[in-house]
């Protein structure tokens, strides 16, 4: 599956998996865009990305931490 900056829940999952250990909360936007960069699914333009797919990304991947899913 490819992901790009619009696949903001497939990316936070992605993350969750990979860094299980992580305090989300302290995960700051710009390690959440070199660690989606570095995702070997996504292949998108790294220009086209801003603070707000971050913050979605963020706020997807904390709202899965608290469901516990």
């Amino acid at each position: 599956m490819t992901l790009t900056w619009e696949s903001t829940y497939a990316i936070a999952l992605a993350l969750r998996r990979l860094y299980p250990d992580v305090n989300v909360e302290e995960v700051s936007l710009q390690q959440i865009y070199k660690w989606t960069l570095q995702l070997s699914e996504f292949e998108d333009d790294p220009s086209l990305c801003n603070d707000d797919i971050l913050h979605a990304i963020f706020q997807d991947w904390f709202e899965e931490n608290i469901n516990g899913k």
